[in-house]
């Protein structure tokens, strides 16, 4: 009997897709920039590869309302990106992990970029908003910031890593970069492996109340 162990390097990435991000906004862009580095290297070196793109991990996204700087859900009221509507992926990280897991040893992701986006897991910042409101049985006040003003924060006086904040976030809830190019099936982990009951949006959101 003969066991074949599959070599394979995931690098760190996760989050948005770096080839995707040649346009990102300065100080933030350092981090696909890197990660772009890191890819060609592993390229040229003919390693075996996956490059994962998941999306918004839950914990940081969900139960703050994509709210800045906190993690908890809103009280009283809520910053809302532009209308509110643009589609954002959000992944529990334990998906993330046991997706992984079965991507390492899969054929057909060898050398392939796979996406993280389970369909009932891609929701607008109002839709995520409306949910927490039919679940808690309290409105928020919302106050819409357009993605001029948002920007308007992008100023040196800020500290670095809410420089990068505010452009990441810019980009995922303003231009919709997480959801706004067509993915293939063999290419987005939720069809590549229907097995794997991922969390819903509703029952995370449902440990909160």
């Amino acid at each position: 009997m003969y066991i074949f162990v599959t070599q394979r390097f995931l690098p760190s990435e996760f989050g948005m897709d770096p080839a995707r991000m040649g346009h990102a906004l300065e100080p933030g862009r350092i981090t696909f920039d890197e990660k772009m580095v890191v890819r060609k290297a592993i390229e040229e070196a003919q390693i075996p590869h996956t490059y994962i793109s998941c999306g918004c991990f839950v914990a940081y996204c969900v139960p703050n309302l994509a709210q800045m700087g906190t993690l908890l859900p809103p009280k009283e009221s809520i910053t809302v990106y532009g209308d509110g509507n643009v589609k954002v992926a959000f992944v529990d990280e334990d998906d993330v992990a046991m997706y992984a897991v079965k991507i390492i040893d899969d054929l057909r992701t060898l050398n392939k970029t796979i996406y993280i986006r389970p369909p009932e897991n891609v929701w607008s910042q109002m839709e995520l908003v409306e949910m927490w409101e039919k679940l808690s049985g309290k409105k928020l006040i919302k106050h819409n910031i357009s993605a001029q003003h948002f920007l308007a924060r992008l100023t040196k006086e800020e500290k670095y890593i809410e420089q990068v904040g505010i452009g990441h976030f810019y980009h995922i809830f303003y231009e919709g970069c997480l959801t706004n190019f067509e993915v293939g099936d063999d290419e987005e982990a939720s069809k590549l492996y229907p097995e794997v009951n991922y969390t819903r949006m509703e029952d995370y959101l449902k440990r909160y109340l």
